[in-house]
């Protein structure tokens, strides 16, 4: 896995608590990052570091800059000020799988691949994914979870210290999201990027990642360690109890009887 890191601005070193930390622990330190959009500060000196393999996932709620950090940890988004440094290389998969339509899918998995040997290594990641036998499709005759799985194909084959998620699973059906939840963990216990994933859900963010941050006024308004073993039962009462804080955190009300209203 590549350990190269890529510095937008001054180069960061800190955590947020101003303890000094190893570049080589950390897939992305991000400090001060400010974003507007004419009058409206959307990202407000906000202050982050994930580590070396750890999956995180954001939730806030809708306009609240979750995609436009993420976007600047892509490198896609240089209009900020502050500091980002990040681990080189970055995959980013979207909400939108962003297939080429008139390449195949193995042409698509490949396209811009700085490899020795491109197709090998494109082939084992369609593999990994599960659709070594729809290598010669074309996009539009995908299901949206294999459009999905090949956008995640795409991310692996450039290895990634750290790997972008952009509500990947939002416009696909339940039985299909589940499926690629399971499909992600094992992605990420095999390869074991950071991961940054961006979600409305609260229920994905729970059983995905070892951290749950809340986006909320341009900064991170709570972060919560989700310390419960893979695969995780959605009802187990440390989950409960996180599920409930976290959508107080994003303003949804709740009686007496911790029941949503």
């Amino acid at each position: 896995m590549a350990t190269g890191l890529r510095a937008v601005s001054k180069t960061a070193s800190t955590t947020a608590a101003g303890t000094a930390i190893a570049t080589d622990q950390i897939a992305a330190s991000v400090r001060d990052l400010t974003k507007r959009f004419g009058d409206r500060m959307v990202l407000d000196r906000l202050s982050l570091d994930i580590k070396a393999g750890e999956f995180v996932a954001m939730i806030g709620r809708s306009g609240s800059g979750k995609s436009t950090l993420l976007r600047a940890l892509a490198g896609l988004d240089r209009e900020v000020s502050g500091s980002i440094t990040v681990a080189e290389p970055v995959a980013v998969a979207f909400q939108e799988p962003r297939l080429v339509p008139w390449k195949r899918v193995l042409d698509n998995v490949t396209l811009g691949l700085r490899a020795s040997d491109p197709t090998r290594v494109a082939t084992d990641a369609l593999d990994e994914v599960g659709l070594t036998e729809r290598i010669s499709a074309w996009p539009l005759t995908l299901s949206g979870g294999e459009a999905q799985r090949v956008s995640l194909a795409r991310a692996l084959v450039r290895s990634p210290s750290l790997l972008l998620l952009d509500e990947p699973f939002s416009a696909l059906d339940a039985l299909t999201t589940i499926s690629m939840h399971r499909l992600v963990l094992q992605l990420w216990e095999r390869h074991r990027p950071a991961v940054l994933l961006v979600t409305h859900d609260v229920d994905e963010a729970l059983a995905l990642a070892d951290r749950v941050l809340v986006l909320g006024e341009g900064q991170i308004a709570y972060s919560a360690a989700v310390d419960v073993p893979r695969p995780r039962d959605r009802n187990h009462p440390t989950l409960n109890a996180l599920r409930l804080r976290l959508l107080s955190e994003l303003g949804v009300r709740l009686d007496d009887t911790d029941e949503l209203i």
